[in-house]
């Protein structure tokens, strides 16, 4: 059986790089890194098309950051046929490769490959990172996800999250009778999954730190039940029933609380409670609407929103619910704070003149950027390296009786690269999980 060979080939934009350079993603107008791909070869036709389909995902993971994009074939001069072989460097220095990656696909039995890889770089001549992965061949897409998020932290010295899930809402069906299931998708928009039957209303999926347990609300008879459920056995059962709660809870990093928002009365609070206990903790109080909390990285605090100064702004506060201080000040109302998993910034949703914002700013509130705009953009969610943000975003409606349209989109820290997923049905809500084991 001959080996399938997957090859890629990253390069700088100029004759002048004679090595491999961190790029720094945090800036904007970063020309993309170029990456060529050689013609993969190998007689079995399962290795064949599955080196083919990773070959696809790999570029399509990196070339969606914008961070990298593929060049022509044509410009090839070298076919390098197997990963032990050393390839000719001066043939890659020749055309500006600033790295070689060369993938070998192996099938083991019926239902298994190995897939071995090897990242050269032709002007140390020497390997900047090789690794085996075997899987099973149904698994040949993470293994992709993988090999891609190996490149990305090698070149930008950050931190990979193509192999990674998100949990989301999808609607479907007529404007009047909207149904709302759990859904679960790579994080590209690939393998579609329903988590729910769509009988009862379900909102706001929230994954656990350990992409085990998924939090949610459901409305059975208008009254809300939260529910925790276990991803790999998928039982399901009611963690509470909390009036005048519209949005479920969000698990803190470390795992063992919750941070919730239930009104009563014409105002809302914010609770806290143990994922094992019984009754939760008011941390907020007056005759405000405080809602959408948010933990930072280390539990220790908590963005929210309140609308104590008149308008919808972030608030900032211990755990226990001391030292509140407001952080945002700029024009508009703000909404549904996401703290990064980095610490370094909060992403906001915002209103202001008839449109709607997704933005960051510092934890004390300076650096205000707007990253995307739109009729509705809402509910920001971070990669788990805290350089990508996904949102939805939804039309306007247009009075005809039919459902707005809405779909997921992301968007980089910049604000320079955003993308939108394909998905088969209108989707919102989105939660994005840590990288998966």
């Amino acid at each position: 059986m001959k080996n399938l060979i997957v090859v890629l080939v990253i390069l700088f934009g100029n004759i002048a790089s004679y090595a491999i350079e961190k790029i720094d993603i945090t800036k904007g107008n970063i020309e993309p890194v170029p990456l060529a791909n050689l013609e993969f070869s190998g007689s079995d036709p399962m290795a064949r098309e599955i080196g083919k389909e990773m070959l696809q995902v790999v570029n399509d993971d990196l070339a969606g950051t914008r961070l990298f994009r593929i060049i022509d074939k044509e410009a090839y001069i070298e076919a390098v046929n197997q990963v032990q072989q050393t390839p000719k460097f001066s043939a890659w220095r020749q055309v500006n490769a600033a790295a070689l990656l060369v993938t070998e696909v192996h099938s083991i039995g019926s239902d298994k490959i190995r897939v071995e890889y090897q990242l050269w770089d032709p002007y140390t001549e020497s390997s900047l990172r090789g690794h085996v992965y075997q899987a099973q061949s149904s698994d040949w897409r993470r293994v992709a996800h993988k090999i891609a998020d190996d490149i990305y932290k090698r070149i930008t010295g950050e931190e990979g999250y193509f192999d990674t899930k998100i949990v989301f809402i999808s609607a479907s069906g007529p404007f009047r009778h909207r149904i709302k299931r759990l859904a679960i998708i790579d994080q590209d928009g690939a393998n579609f999954k329903y988590l729910s039957d769509g009988r009862y209303l379900t909102l706001t999926p929230r994954f656990s730190p350990d992409n085990k347990k998924l939090l949610y609300l459901s409305y059975v008879n208008e009254r809300p039940k939260v529910h925790i459920r276990d991803l790999n056995s998928g039982h399901d059962r009611i963690l509470g029933h909390f009036k005048g709660m519209t949005f479920a809870p969000r698990f803190a990093p470390n795992g063992k609380d919750l941070a919730m928002s239930a009104s009563s009365k014409g105002s809302s609070d914010i609770y806290v409670m143990g994922i094992s206990a019984k009754k939760p903790k008011q941390l907020t109080s007056g005759a405000y609407i405080n809602t959408g909390p948010y933990f930072s990285p280390d539990s220790e605090r908590i963005a929210f929103i309140s609308d104590r100064s008149g308008a919808s702004q972030i608030y900032i506060m211990n755990k226990d619910g001391s030292d509140q201080k407001r952080i945002s000040f700029g024009q508009g109302r703000y909404y549904t704070p996401a703290w990064s998993p980095r610490g370094d910034f909060i992403a906001f949703t915002k209103s202001f003149q008839g449109s709607f914002y997704i933005g960051v700013m510092r934890t004390d509130g300076s650096g205000e950027r707007i990253l995307t705009q739109g009729y509705l953009v809402e509910s920001p969610t971070w990669s788990p390296n805290g350089r990508v943000i996904m949102y939805a975003r939804g039309d306007k409606y247009k009075g005809d009786g039919k459902a707005t349209k809405s779909t997921l989109c992301t968007v980089d820290i910049t604000g320079n690269f955003e993308r939108t997923l394909n998905l088969p049905t209108d989707a919102s809500d989105p939660s994005w999980s840590q990288p998966l084991d």
